[in-house]
């Protein structure tokens, strides 16, 4: 009985001790970072995934790690809700989880958490075994938080936990949730991460791992053994792919569905809330996410689960091949895709490309920097590009793209 003690005291000790220190590292940390929204929210172990699971083995509750690229200005106000001013969200993540706040991904383990790196904001839950209950957080061209909302990760938070109590009954379908192995563990170690040599240094505003730095490091090793291809780009399709419109509020109800789409003919309705999807389920839209990321971009098919009326109901939709494709001017990552174009193009406010008369729909992006340390920029200089020209077609079409649009084009094409 006393060794059993004594064991006990010194585990106590040790977890402390490990609190201690990532309590230490936050405050230096959040000060280097400038991490306005953590500060006073001490309840989050910050940067500090090991000492958190190590808790949530301890008291057998389910981690919340939200990941956050605190410089970027976008979901700036939800996080800043989600990390001290929303009161629900914060008592749900101190009575009931064990919360994490990560704001750089050096030392995070790729093998385990596998989500869309370009996001600004994620979250991630899972068991202190590894088991992952759930994926928060999606981003589109519509904007960073056009599917983020208190409301849905409120929702999600309780149905991990109603995951969390039946499991591991519920095994099997959490079996699909954690992804394959990767052959490198850390950012750091990955082939195509550049600037290595920097980055394993201390960490500061402008010497960190940014999520989108791990797609941009999957990016050049694909260049390097020649597989790089535009498949690979359509990461984490959303729910409309397939002809779905789920709530941003709800996360797994459907409130449209596009007419003619497989997902339409299916016999799936709006009103109707979706479980499962392949077996695996269901939280939020990133988990419906996480299942079409994994599918390929051929003919193909997913089979979701859906509640009506109390009544489950299965149906299969077939997808035709190339249904991934979709905007991604947003992605941080677009643009380490080469051809780096060197030049930076502003959208021009709506009255000066009015004053232009180009006719209606027709946009416009003012050259405002051109980098001449680069060849690209150099080419694109003696072409005749100057700082202040106005871009207002391209390929003798009318321009009606965005700046993030008309980028994102040059290089796909």
């Amino acid at each position: 009985m006393m060794k059993t003690k004594n064991l006990s005291n010194i585990i106590l000790t040790s977890l402390l001790v490990a609190l201690g220190q990532a309590g230490f590292s936050q405050t230096k940390l959040l000060d280097v970072l400038q991490d306005e929204n953590a500060r006073g929210a001490d309840f989050w172990i910050y940067n500090n995934i090991d000492a958190a699971r190590a808790e949530a083995k301890r008291t057998n509750k389910p981690l919340f790690i939200t990941f956050r690229c605190v410089p970027c200005l976008a979901c700036k106000g939800f996080d800043a809700e989600v990390a001290k001013n929303n009161q629900q969200i914060i008592r749900l993540a101190q009575k009931k989880f064990i919360a994490v706040r990560q704001v750089e991904m050096k030392g995070v383990n790729l093998s385990q958490f596998q989500f869309d790196y370009d996001l600004n904001w994620a979250a991630m839950f899972i068991n202190a075994d590894g088991t992952v209950y759930a994926r928060y957080g999606t981003q589109s061209a519509a904007g960073a938080d056009a599917y983020n909302s208190i409301a849905s990760l409120e929702k999600t938070m309780r149905r991990v936990l109603a995951l969390h109590k039946d499991y591991p009954n519920n095994k099997n379908g959490l079996a699909g949730k954690r992804g394959k192995p990767k052959p490198y563990k850390t950012a750091l170690d990955m082939p195509g991460m550049k600037h290595r040599a920097k980055l394993s240094g201390n960490t500061a505003r402008n010497n960190c791992v940014h999520c989108h730095n791990i797609h941009d490091a999957e990016h050049e090793q694909l260049y390097a053994e020649r597989k790089f291809s535009h498949d690979v780009l359509w990461r984490y399709p959303l729910p409309e792919n397939i002809g779905l419109t789920i709530d941003p509020d709800d996360g797994l109800a459907i409130v449209g569905i596009k007419p003619g789409s497989t997902a339409g003919k299916s016999g799936l309705r709006a009103d109707d809330t979706l479980t499962r999807a392949n077996g695996q389920l269901l939280t939020s839209i990133a988990d419906l996410q996480w299942v079409l990321h994994n599918l390929p971009n051929t003919d193909t098919e997913v089979t979701l689960l859906a509640k009506r009326d109390n009544q489950s109901i299965e149906k299969k939709i077939a997808i035709n091949a190339g249904w991934k494709k979709t905007d991604i001017s947003w992605r941080g990552s677009l643009w380490s895709l080469k051809p780096v174009l060197a030049t930076w193009c502003a959208q021009m406010k709506k009255e000066d490309v009015k004053n232009l008369r180009l006719g209606e729909g027709v946009n416009a992006l003012e050259v405002r920097w051109i980098n001449t340390g680069r060849a690209e920029g150099r080419a694109a200089k003696r072409a005749g590009l100057k700082k202040g020209d106005i871009i207002i077609g391209m390929e003798n079409k009318p321009l009606r793209l965005t700046c993030q649009q008309f980028n994102m084009h040059v290089k796909l094409n």
